[in-house]
């Protein structure tokens, strides 16, 4: 991948610098990319202070590979935290956050990766911006084949408002960087829309969102249709509708809202299975 002028710059001045971040990687039947997701992290221009692999009781490798890792990177840097039961990606993520020691954590899927600027930008602006709660920025699907896109030098970032979350989620997981202290959890209940409803919650509740335009996380498979979570549509979507009923249970949204976004919700939805045949058939 080549690099921009920014990146070697960071590169330069990173040397072994650690920076107030946890990041928190849920791990489940993950042997064959979890490495490649630690790897990101490791190589960040600016390391994090800490990295916590939550193992959600995986029934392959995966608590090899992971103790491995720890040897390879040190048992100060990469905590290993290993549930009992399969539990799921909310309480996963809840598990490793709860025992996140910096003030900024940020999240990583284990089938994902960073750019290595990505913890350096993404601090640099919440710091700058200390009211900021909770920020995200783009991904980017890296097919098979295919290199990284540069980041830009320059680049903007703005507000993310609470119609802008309510009518589609801006903030993918292993975008997210938010402050550790901010009051609230992934619902341990739900194993779909988990983490739309979290950012929902956080941004109706006051507290300022902003977006960065970069592409600074690194997704391997297709957003929809493919393996993992995101494979099933229709649990997904079942996911998302019990999201805005449980915002209007909470008062956060009107009925006459709830109603509009779960047909918005219906209608994408029914665009993406028939995306997803359109694909297959070709």
């Amino acid at each position: 991948m080549e690099m921009s002028a920014l990146m070697v710059t960071m590169l330069k001045n990173s040397s072994s610098i650690t920076i107030p971040v946890s990041v928190v990687i849920p791990c489940y039947n993950c042997k064959t990319t979890i490495m490649r997701a630690v790897r990101s992290v490791a190589e960040q221009t600016k390391r994090p202070y800490e990295l916590i692999l939550v193992n959600d009781c995986s029934q392959d490798d995966t608590d090899k590979i992971l103790k491995n890792l720890q040897a390879k990177y040190g048992e100060n840097w990469i905590k290993i935290i290993n549930l009992s039961q399969n539990t799921g990606p909310a309480c996963a993520r809840n598990s490793g956050w709860d025992v996140a020691t910096q003030p900024y954590v940020a999240f990583l899927d284990a089938d994902d990766a960073w750019h290595p600027c990505k913890l350096e930008i993404q601090l640099k602006y919440m710091q700058a911006h200390p009211d900021i709660g909770i920020t995200g920025h783009r991904w980017y699907w890296l097919r098979e084949g295919h290199l990284a896109p540069r980041i830009s030098e320059r680049y903007t970032a703005g507000p993310i408002f609470q119609w802008q979350m309510l009518i589609s989620n801006r903030l993918a997981t292993p975008t997210v960087m938010l402050k550790r202290d901010i009051g609230f959890r992934f619902n341990p209940a739900k194993r779909h829309s988990e983490d739309y409803l979290l950012w929902l919650r956080i941004i109706c509740a006051g507290a300022p969102a902003a977006f960065i335009d970069l592409d600074m996380t690194y997704l391997y498979k297709a957003p929809y249709g493919v393996g993992g979570m995101s494979g099933q549509i229709w649990a997904m979507e079942w996911g998302e509708l019990d999201t805005y009923k449980r915002l209007f249970d909470e008062q956060l949204i009107s009925m006459a809202t709830a109603i509009a976004l779960c047909a918005l919700s219906i209608a994408k939805c029914v665009w993406r299975v028939t995306s997803l045949k359109l694909r297959l058939i070709r």
